[in-house]
């Protein structure tokens, strides 16, 4: 498949109103953090963000990976002081009597022990209050809907919360606009990921059973049928817990959903047990249907896409903000290329997209297997010739960017996966069905 790298050129402007450098669709933590980063650099940056901080959000676990990102933004105490400190990873299965703990201090990069959990709503407006700190134009309640390039720049049609219109004028437009993927949808290049095929639903408790001591804040992933839950332990004493799940269990529902959420963790014997005593928040579960999509590119002429507005893939492995976070330092390099440096523009683009691939198809390999039985057993009974346990944890970690020489050591990993998987040709006959069958497309979940 060709990949274009532009987008399409009107023949002329639209009338112009409002004037910046670079504008940003989007203020979470991708839109945020790059707003930071060129206000540091005497941009004239505007983020338009169509809500109004705090608004929830999911995805709440955040990697070790992370930690460098929040140093260099400056805000490493201020997640102290909301976060949850996640030392590691609980795996457990409903075929192993035994639960399995990783922790991220036994990955390849000891310099990197922890994350944190934290309440998206308070992460998020963190982030956004700290780059109106350093300069950038921050904006609520404005939905940009349209963007229309030419050959200097672009006009962005905007919709404010008392349905009066802006129009703005930028050089460059950067779409963080998260699962709302504006710039994909409007250029047609968004597609369904065709080996991706997830959908969740989710609640938060209070009085949930945690671990003990240290451990209170891992984030815990347990098997079950039809997927895996996560059970994430707040701050504030509440607990995320969320079950992702095929497509056609979800369209399997026939009863209100707090109900098929409550019967769904009954599947789970461990995570019901940890529940028995919880109180459901407000009595509200979320569902979300098959969200895992890929654009066709994520960098044009006159615009970039940061994190979620280029791809999403499944959450198991924590690694959204991570990726959102790291294609903002990323694209700092595009701008400037673009704006003061145009020769090197191109050369620039390529790199990002190379960057921008790199991230999900490293974490795909291992979310295409995880319910498999051998990586299955791989978790539970984790062990380290040449070093494999390591650079898993680095991956769980994410630490995936060149960082720690990790490579030989994945490859070795992978390996001894396919050595194992085909010693036992039947269970891996049946588990590679069984996927086909689980991913496959059924429309739209039940409402």
């Amino acid at each position: 498949m060709s990949v274009p790298n532009s987008a399409p050129h009107d023949p002329a402007p639209a009338p112009r109103g409002h004037h910046c450098d670079v504008l940003i669709i989007g203020g979470g933590p991708a839109g945020s953090t790059l707003a930071t980063l060129l206000a540091r650099r005497g941009r004239d940056v505007v983020v338009l963000e169509r809500e109004h901080h705090p608004r929830f959000h999911i995805g709440e676990s955040l990697l070790p990976a992370n930690v460098p990102l929040f140093d260099e933004l400056g805000l490493r105490e201020d997640l102290e002081r909301i976060g949850m400190p996640k030392w590691g990873v609980e795996f457990v299965s409903p075929h192993h009597e035994h639960r399995s703990l990783l922790e991220f201090g036994d990955a390849w990069d000891k310099s990197q022990p922890y994350a944190w959990q934290v309440r998206r709503a308070d992460m998020d407006e963190l982030l956004f209050r700290h780059a109106g700190r350093e300069g950038a134009r921050t904006l609520e309640g404005h939905r940009a809907r349209e963007v229309k390039f030419d050959a200097d720049g672009a006009d962005v049609s905007v919709e404010l919360d008392d349905g009066s219109r802006q129009q703005w004028r930028t050089r460059f437009v950067v779409d963080a606009s998260g699962r709302d993927t504006l710039l994909a949808n409007q250029l047609r290049i968004k597609h369904k990921h065709p080996r991706h095929n997830s959908s969740a639903l989710f609640g938060h408790f209070t009085g949930a059973r945690r671990l003990d001591g240290r451990q209170e804040g891992n984030i815990t992933i347990l098997w079950f049928p039809h997927g895996w839950f996560w059970f994430i332990p707040l701050a504030d004493g509440s607990t995320s817990v969320g079950a992702v799940c095929w497509p056609h269990y979800l369209k399997s529902r026939r009863k209100p959903l707090v109900e098929f959420f409550h019967d769904t963790i009954a599947m789970s014997p461990e995570l019901a047990d940890r529940l028995k005593d919880a109180t459901l928040v407000d009595d509200q579960v979320h569902a979300t249907g098959n969200y895992a999509y890929v654009s066709e590119h994520c960098a044009g002429e006159r615009y970039l896409m940061l994190g979620d507005a280029f791809a999403f893939i499944d959450p198991v492995f924590s690694s959204g903000v991570y990726l959102a976070m790291k294609s903002a330092f990323a694209g700092v390099d595009v701008i400037d290329a673009t704006l003061d440096q145009p020769r090197r523009a191109a050369a620039a683009r390529r790199g990002y997209e190379k960057m921008m691939r790199h991230g999900p198809r490293e974490f795909s390999w291992f979310i295409f297997r995880v319910t498999n039985p051998t990586m299955r057993e791989f978790f539970m009974y984790p062990r380290n010739p040449l070093r494999v346990k390591e650079a898993l944890l680095s991956v769980l970690a994410g630490d995936i960017y060149g960082h720690s020489p990790i490579g030989w050591s994945l490859r070795a990993f992978k390996t001894i996966y396919y050595l194992v998987s085909l010693r036992h040709p039947g269970r891996t006959w049946r588990a590679w069905k069984q996927r086909r069958l689980n991913i496959r497309d059924v429309g739209a979940p039940a409402a």
